[in-house]
C-alpha cells in the first residue's frame, strides 16, 4: 500500500490583489495572510477551505459568495458588497471581522461567534442572528430593519446609534446593552404602544 500524498496548500503573504475578477478565474485555494484585496469581483464564487488571516477586502464585490468551511480571522471589510452570504457556514475557529460601510442585506450569522465585532455605517437588513453570541459588539449607524434577534446574546452590545431594529427582551440576552432613547421603540414593538417625547 503506498501512502497518499497530501496537496500542499498554496500560502500567500503581503499580497495585493487589484481589480481581480474572480468570477472569470478562481482564487486559489489555500491560506492568506495579510493580503488586500481592492475593488476584486468575488461575485457568486466558492471561497469554500479558504483562510484569510489579517486581511481587507476593499470595495469588493462578494455578494452570494460560498463560504464553506471558509476561515476569516481578524478580517475587514470596507466599503464592500456582501449580500446573501451564509457566514454560519465558516469555520468557526478563530472567526473575527470588522465591517466598515458595507451592505449585508439578507445574510446569516446564525450561531456566530461575534464577540466585540464592530459594524460601523453598515446596511443589515433582513438578516439573521439566531442564536448568535454578540457579547460587546458596537453597532454604529447601521440599518437593521427586517433583522432577526432570537436566543440572540447582545449583552454589553452597543445599539444607540443604530435604527430600525426590533429586539424582544423577552427572547434574548440584552444584560446592559446600550440603546438610546430613541431607539427604545425598537425594544417594545411586539406591546404596540406609542412612545412620545412629550
Amino acid at each position: 500500500m503506498f501512502p497518499v500524498k497530501r496537496k500542499e496548500m498554496l500560502y500567500t503573504e503581503d499580497k495585493t490583489f487589484d481589480k481581480a475578477d474572480f468570477t472569470e478565474m478562481f482564487l486559489a485555494k489555500g491560506e492568506y495572510e495579510n493580503c488586500r484585496f481592492v475593488n476584486c469581483n468575488f461575485s457568486n464564487s466558492d471561497l469554500s477551505d479558504i483562510k484569510f488571516l489579517d486581511c481587507e477586502f476593499t470595495g469588493c464585490n462578494l455578494s452570494l459568495v460560498k463560504l464553506v468551511k471558509t476561515g476569516f480571522g481578524e478580517v475587514k471589510f470596507k466599503d464592500c458588497k456582501m449580500l446573501g452570504l451564509r457566514f454560519d457556514t465558516c469555520n468557526k475557529f478563530g472567526f473575527s471581522i470588522q465591517v466598515d460601510n458595507c451592505n449585508l442585506d439578507n445574510s446569516s450569522f446564525y450561531q456566530a461567534k461575534l464577540i466585540k465585532t464592530v459594524f460601523k455605517n453598515a446596511q443589515l437588513r433582513e438578516m439573521d442572528f439566531t442564536e448568535s453570541d454578540l457579547t460587546g459588539s458596537v453597532f454604529d449607524n447601521c440599518d437593521l430593519s427586517g433583522t432577526l434577534f432570537e436566543n440572540t446574546d447582545i449583552e454589553k452590545a452597543d445599539f444607540r446609534t443604530s435604527y430600525n431594529f426590533s429586539i424582544d427582551p423577552n427572547i434574548n440576552r440584552v444584560k446592559k446593552a446600550k440603546f438610546s432613547l430613541y431607539g427604545l421603540p425598537g425594544l417594545l414593538n411586539k406591546y404596540d404602544i406609542e412612545i412620545h417625547s412629550k
